[in-house]
């Protein structure tokens, strides 16, 4: 049986890109009855009834899963922040770091409108990236000229499953708007603290950009962290993570236990004290959390 993604899903219809094209295609009546539902980027097993009819008999494992937008095995996340107008928020940027980390995403940080800073600002931008670098991450200066955003992102999108994400107000449907002009997003907004955002979505789809896939809709409309636990947190901080393995107890959480490593690396200055800061505040909001019946 032939192989192919899901790059879009609408009204009950998923279509399905392989080597000789797309297939409009309806899942079989068995993943209802499992509770199985295929997402956009999903890998699958179909047959074709013909040239452009046919039926998803299979979902293959998944990577990870998005709940909004609703999509399966994302490889990358763009994520665009502003150095000014809005002002660049840190914490909200390891809020979005932290769940694309849970999810297994590579993030790539773009930091737009840095031809709108004095040279303060810049200095200070440049702080915050070289940070960031450090713990692995690449991050871009990209200026308001969405084209020129677009060229310096575009290496990035080669061969993998994107989303863009981030600050309200950066220009995330701008890109979006550029890559593909008649998707005509709307831009939207989102709550810096719980992130619901008010972009409402027709559908999600994966649209073609060179060798890659990026998902036509801002992701992560919710920055809740459901299913994070606070021993989940250590692991999404790549710099954190490094120095815990060298921790006294299995199981510390780097906040009072003797002969902490992470806390010695924070006292010595390797890691950096605002991203020890939004750990903390994160296993506050986590033990705070309402529980789910």
């Amino acid at each position: 049986m032939p192989e192919g993604k899901i790059i879009k899903a609408l009204s009950g219809f998923y279509y399905v890109a392989h080597e000789d094209g797309v297939t409009q295609c309806r899942g079989r009546g068995v993943f209802r009855k499992n509770k199985i539902t295929p997402l956009v980027g999903d890998k699958v097993v179909f047959q074709a009834e013909n040239k452009t009819e046919g039926y998803v008999l299979e979902v293959l494992d998944r990577k990870n899963e998005l709940i909004r937008p609703p999509i399966a095995n994302v490889d990358q996340a763009i994520l665009v922040f502003s150095a000014v107008e809005p002002e660049f928020n840190p914490l909200l940027l390891d809020r979005f770091l932290t769940l694309i980390e849970f999810n297994h995403i590579t993030p790539v940080i773009c930091i737009s409108k840095m031809d709108l800073v004095d040279g303060e600002t810049y200095s200070k931008m440049e702080r915050y990236a070289n940070d960031y670098r450090a713990v692995g991450y690449d991050v871009l200066f990209t200026s308001t000229s969405i084209a020129e955003s677009i060229d310096q992102l575009r290496p990035y999108l080669q061969g993998c499953i994107s989303v863009v994400a981030g600050q309200s107000g950066v220009g995330k449907s701008s890109l979006l708007n550029m890559l593909r002009p008649d998707l005509e997003l709307r831009t939207s907004g989102i709550s810096a603290h719980l992130g619901r955002g008010k972009h409402t979505t027709r559908h999600v789809e994966l649209i073609e950009v060179g060798s890659g896939l990026v998902a036509d809709t801002p992701g992560f409309s919710s920055l809740d962290f459901i299913d994070v636990e606070v021993e989940d947190l250590t692991g999404c901080f790549p710099e954190m993570r490094e120095h815990s393995q060298y921790c006294k107890f299995r199981g510390c959480t780097h906040l009072s236990e003797p002969k902490c490593a992470v806390k010695a690396a924070l006292e010595e200055g390797t890691i950096a004290e605002y991203r020890y800061n939004h750990y903390v505040e994160f296993v506050k909001e986590i033990r705070e959390r309402k529980p789910r019946y």
